[in-house]
């Protein structure tokens, strides 16, 4: 990453937080016809900056090339519509939201958490740039601009339609690789009392419990309540309550503010991540040096296990097909050879092929059909709800297997 400079405070990286060989981009499914076809791949190193703490992948796509079409629909997980629904829920009380309200939802997907706002009357309209994802969102009735957040779209925003009381923004500030004008479009946006809640997957989760297939080019940041901080105190807006989330195997939900508005008192709970992570070493750069060898550790263990069940001759596939799915997969050099097949819910993804690994995706029918002996859940973030659904792979004595943060054989 040669003179490469840091995406939030500009300072030049330096430092190594882990390098993930190469891989393509982890939402590029392949179509049968493109299985002849060679395949971009892109390092997949992470470096972290010694100014601000943040840890980041360098660009190697545009986001449009990323994110016009999309694979990924909120709405296939119910546990994340229930999630969803729970914050509407509350949100709505905590910051008197009504019919004169404006809600702006960033990276809005196909509606499946402004459908929550629309029975109580409250105005929203989703940013959504996937076009294929922002028409499920249309079908539902949901107001949806396909277009991507910036300080320019955000000042056509405010002139057409005024400021928002709340802007949500779930899991998005992860793949922003602009993060300045990207805030500054925010802080524009903004009405003077509003406030702004960001979701992201905790940067401390990922190196507590070893979540390095979290990472891919999709996601240019990996986040701290430290590093964010940072970021917004530069644009005059300020994190005032924090909560935590298991979303996404460790999330933090941030509320933002116009650093200027006296309104709203901060939280203890800001002062109280701040100092775990603080003891935990995420303000010593050293710290950040100890991850490689973590990842490590898991690759050794899958290794074991897939050439055990060869040579046992056991079939072994794979359910879902998620983005931290693939930087697995790539990592790890598993394609075919080791894991049949793998099955998700989603109908796009189903008749494509997991890129990199190549692995064949099917309906999830397939499982029942073949009766394999282990099956590995791809997306451990649901772990709990997917063996719900393969509870009757029991039947047949199959066993379920996970590999994030160590593995698993149960």
């Amino acid at each position: 990453m040669a003179n490469a400079i840091c995406r939030s405070c500009r300072n030049p990286l330096q430092h190594l937080f882990v390098d993930l060989r190469t891989s393509p981009l982890s939402n590029n499914f392949l179509r049968p016809e493109q299985l002849n076809q060679g395949t971009a791949n892109y390092p997949l190193r992470v470096f972290v900056c010694e100014q601000c703490l943040l840890v980041q992948l360098e660009q190697f796509e545009t986001p449009q090339s990323i994110f016009e079409e999309y694979a990924y629909f909120s709405s296939y997980s119910s546990s994340w519509l229930a999630h969803a629904k729970k914050y509407v829920d509350t949100i709505i009380p905590r910051l008197s939201l009504g019919n004169s309200s404006s809600v702006v939802e960033i990276a809005s997907n196909d509606g499946y958490l402004l459908q929550y706002f629309t029975p109580q009357d409250i105005p929203v309209l989703g940013i959504e740039p996937a076009r294929n994802v922002a028409k499920q969102a249309q079908a539902r009735g949901i107001p949806t601009v396909s277009e991507f957040f910036t300080w320019a779209f955000a000042r056509k925003l405010v002139s057409e339609r005024g400021t928002a009381d709340l802007i949500i923004g779930n899991n998005v500030l992860a793949h922003v690789p602009e993060l300045q004008d990207f805030v500054a479009g925010l802080k524009e946006l903004l009405s003077p009392a509003g406030t702004i809640t960001l979701e992201f997957p905790h940067l401390l989760r990922l190196m507590k419990e070893n979540q390095f297939d979290t990472i891919y080019h999709e996601h240019f940041s990996y986040l701290s309540l430290l590093s964010v901080s940072h970021l917004f105190a530069r644009h005059r807006l300020t994190v005032y309550d924090v909560e935590e989330w298991p979303t996404h195997g460790g999330s933090l939900r941030v509320f933002v503010k116009h650093a200027e508005h006296d309104g709203l008192a901060a939280s203890p709970h800001v002062e109280k991540i701040i100092q775990e992570e603080t003891v935990y070493g995420l303000r010593d750069i050293t710290t950040y040096f100890r991850f490689p060898a973590q990842v490590k550790a898991v690759k050794e263990q899958v290794y074991r296990f897939l050439f055990q069940a060869s040579g046992e001759n056991k079939q072994v596939v794979a359910y879902g097909a998620p983005a931290k799915g693939n930087t697995l997969l790539n990592y790890l050099g598993v394609g075919t050879d080791y894991i049949d097949y793998t099955v998700d819910k989603n109908p796009y993804k189903q008749g494509l092929y997991m890129p990199g690994s190549r692995i064949p995706i099917y309906a999830p029918s397939r499982i029942q059909e073949t009766k394999p002996d282990y099956i590995v859940i791809l997306p451990w973030n649901l772990r709990e709800e997917i063996e719900q659904e393969l509870q009757y792979t029991r039947e047949w004595g199959a066993k379920l297997v996970v590999w994030i943060p160590k593995l698993e054989i149960y």
